[in-house]
């Protein structure tokens, strides 16, 4: 009895309509790519070394509106990062580095 009601209840209920988002298959998690581990470039290249009077390796870690960029987007690590900011601030004080775009020479 219970698969008569069953089939009735089904029969009389209108059918819900599908919108798109239901009608596309889903996708994979991650994706088709996969991205690139960031690495701290210091950490890899130990004959690398953060100095503020290396202006040339301290402007791969600023922005073209001269902002440092953060260790998330760069891929150095926490101890890097902050010997880098370190440089950087001391060489805009030595005006080996300009604090703005305004300030370019």
């Amino acid at each position: 009895m219970t698969e008569t009601t069953q089939e009735t209840k089904s029969e009389t209920q209108a059918p819900e309509a599908t919108t798109s988002r239901e009608r596309r298959p889903t996708r994979r998690p991650g994706g088709r790519f996969q991205r690139r581990r960031k690495f701290c470039k210091f950490c890899a290249d130990k004959s690398l070394k953060i100095d503020h009077k290396n202006p040339d390796l301290l402007a791969q870690f600023i922005t073209e509106r001269y902002k440092i960029l953060p260790a998330r987007v760069t891929g150095t690590c926490a101890y890097h990062q902050r010997q880098l900011t370190t440089a950087v601030k001391r060489a805009r004080v030595l005006a080996l580095l300009p604090f703005t775009p305004l300030h370019k020479d």
